[in-house]
């Protein structure tokens, strides 16, 4: 579907509109020339915002604000599905102790970083007919990384496979902002520091400009 700019001011031509105000409060349903007024002596722009809606809604808005505040959250948008990172685990239902631990860490290490993770148990031949394996062993996975994320998608079935989908508590965007926060403390710190060191060097050389040549 193409998007395409609502109809503002003039360009609506139709005999009424339900009118909503620039806070939201519903005005009631008004001929078009009484929202145009409106609209002029607010300084304001009347947008038409459900054409498909009987009448049609229009709102008294700053178009020109309203239009740079959904670009923005537009790009914010598109920045977050950027950063998110879709890793992906293969578990078998009868998994050994020990490479359970071994991918367990890996689905750790991804959260941590911020990644989403996707799991996916793989059943074979008789394994089919048993999926509480698959089930079971995704919950426990779950249980054994909650501190580092949750369940975003439940595990359902998919052919032979069952998957699950694990999100981080905090997303790349967070982590990179914390970190960003962290190397600055650290050299404000270290600069804390030079300028300890400094001072006693600082206060001798005071103390030896008192004192007379022969002394030193």
């Amino acid at each position: 579907m193409i998007a395409t700019e609502p109809r503002i001011n003039e360009r609506i031509r139709i005999p009424e509109v339900r009118l909503v105000g620039p806070a939201g409060e519903q005005v009631g349903i008004v001929r078009i020339e009484d929202a145009l007024r409106l609209a002029r002596e607010a300084e304001l722009d009347l947008v038409e915002v459900a054409p498909m809606a009987r009448p049609p809604v229009a709102k008294l808005m700053d178009y020109g604000k309203f239009k740079y505040e959904n670009a923005q959250k537009a790009r914010e948008s598109r920045r977050n599905q950027t950063n998110t990172v879709i890793k992906e685990m293969k578990l078998r239902p009868k998994i050994d102790a020990h490479d359970y631990e071994t991918k367990k860490g890996h689905v750790v290490r991804f959260l941590k970083e911020g990644d989403k993770v996707k799991i996916t148990i793989m059943f074979r031949g008789r394994e089919q007919s048993r999926p509480e394996l698959g089930y079971n062993l995704l919950q426990r996975l779950a249980t054994d990384v909650e501190e580092f994320g949750f369940i975003e998608s439940s595990p359902k079935q998919d052919g032979r496979n069952m998957l699950m989908v694990l999100g981080p508590h905090k997303n790349r965007s967070a982590l990179k902002a914390e970190r960003g926060g962290d190397a600055k403390s650290s050299a404000a710190d270290e600069d804390l520091l030079d300028e300890d060191r400094a001072k006693p060097v600082t206060r001798q050389k005071d103390a030896m400009a008192g004192l007379d040549p022969d002394q030193i």
